[in-house]
Parts: structure tokens; C-alpha cells; sequence
């Protein structure tokens, strides 16, 4: 991948860069398929070597692309932070809530249809750019928030990848794969964060030194 493209990957993009990620997940919700360096430089008004430029080839502008979906699940770092367990519990339901919001949306849901489709038929590298880009990416920003918790004394865990892929199965369940293959699921901000908020106490009732909130969803 070109120099170009490292460094997208290493900074946060533009405002202008956004609004053409934007462009490319539209694109992504429409037809897959189609998307070309050409169709996105013709619908972001923009130029080719502009997007050559900013992402280096169609893997980096489909990395970048990736990331910017991804960021909007918050999962940041809190290794140097001592937590309190009321900051566990609001780290770990804000990581729950905006998941459920991006995999729920029809951009998450497109995105990932064509990704399965790629790698079933290794017709390009998308699966496995979602893959690091997305889920292992998203894992690396949610395991030091576990660390941190279990070094305040407020989690008992050995392994925090196990930990964190148990976590990610309460909170995501089923639904995920049943928007993938074509069922309507309505939910609204409200059910979203009861699944979340009952996704957490379930969590922290298995891994958790203290007992959870009684008065919370379990």
C-alpha cells in the first residue's frame, strides 16, 4: 500500500475526507458492487488522484472507510485510568449502545453483506479489511477499559481477549446475523439501550467482584 495510505491510517481524517467516507458508504448502501474509484471520485466531487493522494489505492480508501464506520462505536483506551465501578459501567454500556446503533443501521448491515460476499468468492480483500479494521480493531480499544477494571480490583478475569468476545456475544446476541440475512428488526434508541444496559449487568454478573445494580435490566 502506498505511503499515502500509511499515513491516513495513522491520522484522523479531514472533514473534507469524512464527507467522501461518507460518499463511499452510501455507495456501499446502494449497489456494492459498483463501487469504483471513479464512482466515488464522480459522486464525492472530487478527482481520482485526489482519492489516490489521501488513501493510497481502493484497499486504503476501503480501510479508511472501514475506520471511519468503526469509529463511531466508542471504545477508547482507559489502561492509564483508575476506574470507579460507576466509570466501568458507563464505559461498558456507552461501548454497548453505540455498537448496537452501528450494527443495527443499514450502512453496518450493507457493508457487511458485500465483505462475506468478497470473501466467500475472493473477489477483493474486504472480509478480512472489516475484520482487522472493524471487530479486532474495535476488541484492541475495549480490552485495556477490561484491564483497567479488572486492575481496580472491579473484574475477575484470566484472558482478555475471551473476556472481551464474551462480552461482544451479550451485547450483539443474534442480531446481527438476522439483519445480514434479511429480517426486519425495528429498534429505537430506547431498546437500544435496554439491550445494552441488560448486556452489561449480565457481564458484570459474571465477571464482576461486585453484585450487580438490582434496581438495573439483568
Amino acid at each position: 500500500m502506498m505511503q499515502a495510505s500509511a499515513t491516513a491510517e495513522r491520522e484522523a481524517p479531514s472533514a473534507r475526507q469524512q464527507a467522501v467516507l461518507d460518499v463511499v458508504l452510501g455507495l456501499m448502501v446502494e449497489d456494492g458492487e459498483q463501487l469504483t474509484m471513479d464512482a466515488v471520485a464522480r459522486r464525492a466531487s472530487c478527482s481520482k488522484e485526489t482519492l489516490y493522494k489521501w488513501f493510497g489505492d481502493r484497499d486504503g480508501l476501503l480501510t479508511a472507510t472501514v475506520r471511519w464506520q468503526a469509529s463511531r462505536v466508542h471504545a477508547g483506551h482507559d489502561a492509564a485510568q483508575i476506574l470507579d465501578g460507576a466509570t466501568l459501567r458507563e464505559r461498558l454500556q456507552d461501548f454497548a449502545v453505540t455498537w448496537l446503533e452501528v450494527i443495527t443501521g443499514t450502512t453496518s448491515v450493507a457493508l457487511n453483506r458485500i465483505a462475506i460476499a468478497h470473501a466467500g468468492s475472493r473477489k477483493s480483500n474486504l472480509g478480512g479489511i472489516v475484520l482487522a479494521n472493524g471487530r479486532f480493531a474495535i476488541g484492541e480499544r475495549v480490552k485495556p477499559v477490561l484491564e483497567a477494571g479488572r486492575a481496580a480490583g472491579l473484574l475477575a478475569f484470566a484472558d482478555s481477549e475471551a473476556t472481551f468476545r464474551t462480552f461482544f456475544g451479550l451485547v450483539g446476541r443474534d442480531i446481527q446475523i438476522r439483519l445480514l440475512l434479511g429480517e426486519t428488526l425495528d429498534f429505537d434508541g430506547a431498546e437500544i439501550r435496554r439491550d445494552a444496559g441488560r448486556a452489561v449487568e449480565q457481564f458484570l454478573a459474571l465477571y464482576g467482584q461486585a453484585k450487580p445494580d438490582p434496581n438495573r435490566h439483568v
